[in-house]
């Protein structure tokens, strides 16, 4: 196992057993853009992690994993404290799991599975004994485990660039969009529906919400989200964010 802070270097990939396992606690901290040989399942125990992927952003709440498979370019930024555990799976051992990055709901049993897997030797012996079992009964869980709604798929049309530059702005109104590139909403929409496979306010929705996620996430007040979403009051930031996850903000944090 691997206890790693923000100054020290990490490569799954160099060592020869076929899981790797990772464990730390970092503060304000950017991967860079990177790819891994092996499948990789980062799981939050605390705080909230962006993952920029080539086409899309992915969010991971406290409480939920990332299944990153092997090959796909990430780059995670951590705002703030979080707390994870990463484990890294030679590709032998990917056969059956999904194909694409998903994030998923974290079962006790696996959230119990992950802390030893996390934190063991790197010579642990994983075809026999306890970690056999504990490994096989992991890629089980992943297998089966809910799917959330935690990706945004980012356009790729370079009229809208200045919209892609700073991820944490939030996207103008469509008649605002509408004047900074020139275009009509009904050219707007199709290149939305081409590209994200959603209309432009069924986009800006969803990132409002994953970013709503992320701002709690990292304790942010309720004040401070309703404001920097573009909401008129706590009420309507709440009213919003319930009607999406059925909880309010308060709620979804306990």
């Amino acid at each position: 196992m691997a206890w790693l802070d923000a100054h020290s270097t990490f490569d799954a990939d160099s060592f020869a057993a076929p899981v790797i396992g990772l464990a730390s606690t970092m503060a304000d901290h950017d991967s860079g853009m990177h790819c891994h040989q092996r499948g990789q399942l980062l799981y939050t125990r605390q705080g909230c992690i962006r993952i920029d992927l080539a086409q899309q952003l992915c969010l991971l709440p406290p409480s939920r994993a990332a299944w990153i498979p092997a090959g796909v370019s990430h780059r995670a930024v951590m705002q703030r404290s979080v707390d994870y555990r990463s484990i890294y799976l030679v590709g032998d051992l990917c056969h059956g799991l999904p194909q694409q990055v998903c994030v998923i709901e974290v079962s006790p049993l696996l959230r119990a599975l992950l802390e030893p897997m996390a934190t063991a030797a790197f010579d642990t012996d994983w075809q026999t004994g306890r970690f056999a079992h504990l490994l096989g009964l992991c890629l089980s869980e992943i297998n089966d485990a809910v799917q959330q709604p935690m990706l945004l798929p980012l356009p790729r049309d370079k009229r809208l660039t200045s919209l892609l530059a700073v991820p944490d702005r939030l996207p103008p109104t469509l008649h605002v969009l509408e004047q900074q590139i020139g275009a009509s909403s009904r050219t707007i929409g199709r290149i939305f529906q081409r590209e994200t496979g959603m209309s432009y306010q069924q986009w800006r929705q969803q990132w409002r919400l994953m970013r709503a996620i992320e701002l709690l996430a990292t304790e942010r007040s309720l004040s401070y989200c309703a404001f920097a979403l573009g909401f008129a009051s706590d009420s309507a930031f709440i009213a919003f964010f319930k009607s999406i996850t059925g909880s309010t903000p308060g709620q979804w944090l306990k």
